[in-house]
């Protein structure tokens, strides 16, 4: 997959989390978080929302839409097809004023950037990590080490059809495709593998149309990590 992309709006960063104990911010910081992606293909000079799991052609553009009900920090990483790993946010030309706002959307990567999807069939894993954010308080932002090199991707990753989905709508749709939570034997790169974070196990996966929908009933008080994992011819 290739990165095309403008100036970023303030996305992602790893923080470190501290509430204060004022009852205004108590108020604020209760109640489930939720987390949504929804995924866009250009379509006639136009973006057009797509299933999640849909399997893109070679030289299709796509692009996410990302918002949440919580203030944090977003962090998102890629590992292609090929097995190479890019840092997608934040990147040099993002700086380092990465916040996110509740109920506040972003593009990504950019709101005039895109994806151009290219590489060996099969399936794109992006890795989201989300970290939120400490009310009243002013974090410093501690970026994380280097992409790792070049990876395997499992054999495992080949796009497939739902013949059932394909016979209705005439997509080619791959239910493995789509928000994932990171598996308990799955090892994740290098980079990510020692930040403290929370189990994805915590989280509720879930297909609202077109929306994948992250959500936690609980605040959360670390970083969730999950993947979403795009399929292409």
């Amino acid at each position: 997959m290739q990165l095309r992309t403008s100036l970023f709006p303030m996305l992602a960063a790893i923080c470190a989390v501290t509430y204060p104990a004022n009852a205004q911010s108590k108020r604020l910081d209760q109640g489930p978080r939720r987390m949504e992606l929804t995924l866009d293909r250009q379509e006639s000079g136009a973006w057009r929302a797509v299933d999640p799991g849909l399997v893109f052609a070679q030289g299709d553009r796509v692009r996410f839409r990302f918002h949440t009900n919580f203030d944090g920090y977003l962090y998102v990483m890629n590992q292609s097809t090929s097995g190479k790993y890019e840092i997608l946010f934040p990147r040099e030309d993002t700086g380092e004023q990465n916040r996110i706002e509740a109920a506040k959307e972003y593009v990504v990567p950019a709101v005039q950037g895109w994806f151009r999807v290219s590489g060996p069939p099969g399936q794109d894993v992006l890795y989201w990590m989300v970290t939120p954010l400490a009310l009243g308080a002013r974090p410093k932002y501690r970026p994380l080490p280097p992409p790792p090199q070049p990876g395997t991707v499992p054999p495992n990753l080949i796009p497939r059809c739902d013949d059932t989905i394909f016979k209705a709508r005439g997509e080619c749709v791959d239910g493995s495709a789509g928000a994932k939570g990171v598996r308990p034997a799955e090892k994740l790169p290098d980079n990510l593998s020692g930040v403290p974070s929370a189990s994805s196990r915590q989280l509720m996966f879930i297909r609202d149309k077109d929306v994948s929908v992250v959500a936690s009933p609980e605040p959360l008080t670390a970083p969730v990590i999950y993947e979403f994992r795009l399929a292409h011819q």
